[in-house]
């Protein structure tokens, strides 16, 4: 028994499975389980969700196995809460979830499953285009590109579109025609800075990350690495600036970029 006021039955273990996560999920969203917990729907936890995928990606970064265990698991709880969520509506539950990730891998790798040959990684990424556009029952690669999450951030998105595009037949430009082009684009812009360059920026960023994808880097990791870079070089321009015993916000602006500039 949980020891409180309101105690529920539960088996204490040195091991607890999935099945017991699952079963905790269900005590926390019941008549006597936690105030907070009974009142959350998909919506109030969606951003919780995102967090912690981006947090078991950081300690992916870090190359940190504990950190990576804890946060996956966060990530296990998510899953699981909404589907405790859906079983509670008589939908479907957290077995009919894995039931059908299971059976999409199956039929999804039928070099591994069936009777299909792909000998490498290309072949079997053009097979599972074929078979997933036939799952969905997608009818052109536009469609394709549609069925890729706007929810994605906006780097990865665009650069998963190029590739739906290649695949599709679009070949890509070399990548000195790609740098011609977003060259040509600056200037452009540069030329018309009083207009509204919202839609000449993102055609500027669309064109990087084909750019990135054509020099076999991903732009958002390319762009994680550059804001990690860029916190660390304002750190060593703040610290020596703190050396002479001042607050870089007490500065000039005029002289803060002339510091800035020899921190390169």
């Amino acid at each position: 028994m949980l020891k409180g006021e309101k105690s529920v039955e539960f088996q204490f273990k040195e091991k607890y499975d999935i099945n017991d996560l699952v079963e905790i999920v269900k005590i926390l969203r019941s008549p006597e389980g936690c105030p907070w917990d009974k009142v959350q729907t998909h919506e109030t936890i969606r951003q919780d969700f995102i967090e912690e995928v981006y947090e078991a990606v950081e300690a992916i970064d870090e190359k940190d196995t504990e950190h990576l265990k804890e946060e996956l698991g966060d990530v296990l709880l998510n899953v699981v809460f909404h589907a405790v969520l859906e079983e509670e509506q008589g939908r479907f539950d957290f077995n009919d979830t894995a039931d059908d990730v299971c059976k999409k891998m199956i039929f999804r790798h039928p070099h591994v499953f069936g009777n299909a040959k792909a000998d490498t990684p290309e072949e079997v990424l053009k097979n599972w285009d074929k078979i997933k556009m036939k799952s969905k029952e997608q009818k052109s690669v536009t469609e394709t590109m549609e069925s890729v999450s706007k929810s994605l951030p906006s780097l990865i998105r665009a650069q998963k579109l190029h590739k739906k595009a290649e695949r599709g037949g679009l070949l890509p430009k070399s990548a000195e025609e790609m740098i011609d082009d977003i060259s040509d684009r600056l200037a452009k812009l540069k030329e018309n800075l009083e207009d509204d360059s919202s839609e000449q920026i993102g055609d500027i960023l669309f064109e990087m990350t084909g750019l990135a994808k054509a020099l076999d880097t991903e732009s958002e990791k390319s762009l994680y690495n550059a804001c990690g870079r860029f916190i660390e070089r304002f750190d060593r321009l703040e610290k020596n600036v703190g050396k002479a015993g001042i607050k870089i916000q007490n500065v000039s602006p005029d002289v803060v970029r002339i510091l800035w500039e020899n921190e390169k």
